[in-house]
């Protein structure tokens, strides 16, 4: 299944289309890469320039897989990496700028791309703060009404914000910047807001990492805002059944109850698109500075521990 790819830049020869990658859903490789290549237009803005982390199942989504950060080895000289420095050496991050890089990671049987907050050269300086809100059960309804406590928590802060399908149970929530706040700073800023938005409701949410404390409350995720941390890019597909889609949507379909977690899929996001294109498609050119809502947090921090 040869890859069509845009601005003749060549193309990738899929090998083992007909691999079964989600076998209980009969979805093969051949249907992954045909998905990525028709989202091409969808998911390209929001992967172009990010380090990416591969999420790759060989052998199939029921058998275990592997996420890759490092791609030294066996890469096609055209492939855009970033070197990013470690503890103990470097890691060499692939870049997905185009199509012919999107299907050349699909091949490597990458069905979930996970992506930094931040874009080359600019690795330090954050351009999304990303809250994730990650329910203990699937309560639909419960982490529909979290999220939009959040974009109300959000607001005072004069901060607008994006919704998306985490594809799993939950939602992540979206506020882009200007790429002036050093990422330390981000990570304090989305880290000083969990903090206010759990002590709102305490008996529903919670910052504890561990499963075994969070005693079936939602919890609010703001550690993808460090250096190297990653979120589930818009538009990939999750390694579960049914092959769901991390999905951007609207702050109209999460008030009218139209759009859970797992809503979309890899089926029916090319009707989504056709109806609506990317919901997204604006974000980036809304990004906002952090000095002024970092200073009304303060004030709120404040009343609140009063």
């Amino acid at each position: 299944m040869p890859a069509t790819t845009s601005r003749n830049e060549g193309s990738v020869v899929i090998t083992h289309p007909e691999k079964l990658l989600f076998p209980e859903d009969g979805i093969t490789k051949g249907d992954l890469a045909a998905y990525y290549e028709a989202m091409s237009p969808a998911i390209l803005p929001h992967l172009r320039g990010r380090p990416v982390t591969m999420e790759r199942y060989p052998a199939g989504i029921d058998k275990k897989g592997f996420w890759q950060k490092d791609v030294s080895k066996g890469f096609p000289e055209w492939l855009q990496r970033v070197e990013v420095p470690k503890k103990d050496g470097v890691v060499h991050h692939p870049i997905i700028n185009d199509t012919r890089s999107l299907q050349w990671v699909t091949n490597q049987n990458t069905v979930t791309h996970h992506v930094w907050a931040s874009q080359v050269p600019k690795l330090k300086h954050p351009d999304l703060c990303v809250f994730d809100l990650d329910p203990s059960s699937d309560d639909a309804a419960a982490v529909r009404k979290a999220a939009l406590a959040l974009r109300q928590l959000l607001e005072e802060l004069a901060l607008p914000s994006w919704i998306k399908t985490t594809g799993s149970k939950g939602f992540h929530i979206v506020v882009p910047l200007d790429g002036t706040t050093p990422i330390g700073q981000v990570a304090r800023f989305a880290n000083t807001v969990g903090t206010v938005f759990v002590s709102r409701a305490p008996d529903q949410l919670t910052q504890e990492f561990s499963k075994a404390d969070r005693s079936g409350r939602i919890y609010v995720d703001t550690g993808r805002n460090g250096y190297s941390a990653t979120f589930a890019a818009a538009y990939t597909v999750r390694a579960r059944r049914g092959a769901p889609v991390s999905a951007p949507c609207t702050w109209d379909e999460i008030e009218r109850g139209e759009v859970g977690p797992g809503t979309f899929t890899l089926r029916n996001m090319a009707e989504r698109i056709a109806a609506v294109g990317d919901v997204w498609a604006d974000m980036h050119r809304r990004g906002r500075s952090l000095k002024r809502p970092i200073e009304r947090l303060a004030k709120i921090t404040q009343r609140t521990n009063h």
